[in-house]
């Protein structure tokens, strides 16, 4: 009986921290300039889950928010950011730094945010885009990403941090009776 209410309080969080991770996605899409920002911001759904909830949580809240990002956004980009990197990257993450050595996780982490947004920017380019949006700055963005990436890496870690030094403790909801 323990067992299903913590599955079902598990679930019911998983649809609410969906939900927010959509209108944030929405609202990066409504006003473009915010896309990567509002991408970043809706991964902290998934920050969550994999601090909180472990297991198939997280990549539950991922593939359902990109899914309904892509089908229900007028403008795809901030769900193809989503999807393509920001969604699943805090996953990728936790699992680096758990299980590999520093430099090597630094070196995974690094490939994998290269392969998604050259995949990203490939998939813009080739479907989303009318070809006489077509800019240099599509080869820009791959050339400053990885650095903004490093900054993004380490304002997620310090942001986890405080979250556990100073927030977690408030998430009764998510601690075992």
């Amino acid at each position: 009986m323990q067992r299903r209410r913590k599955s079902t309080r598990y679930l019911a969080a998983s649809a609410i921290l969906c939900a927010i991770s959509v209108i944030l996605l929405a609202l990066g899409a409504l006003i473009e300039v915010l896309d990567l920002s509002m991408a970043a911001l809706a991964s902290l759904a998934v920050v969550f889950a994999v601090i909180e909830m472990k297991g198939k949580y997280p990549y539950l809240i991922y593939a359902v928010t990109s899914v309904l990002a892509l089908l229900l956004l007028p403008v795809k980009t901030p769900a193809l950011i989503y999807a393509l990197f920001a969604g699943y990257y805090p996953i990728v993450k936790a699992r680096c730094e758990g299980h590999l050595k520093k430099p090597l996780a630094w070196l995974v982490k690094l490939i994998v945010f290269g392969v998604g947004l050259f995949v990203a920017v490939f998939l813009s380019l080739r479907f989303f885009l009318p070809s006489e949006t077509v800019a240099a700055w599509h080869y820009w963005l791959l050339l400053i990403g990885m650095p903004v990436f490093v900054l993004y890496d380490v304002a997620l870690t310090r942001l986890i941090t405080v979250y556990y030094a100073r927030w977690r403790r408030r998430f009764v909801f998510f601690r075992d009776e």
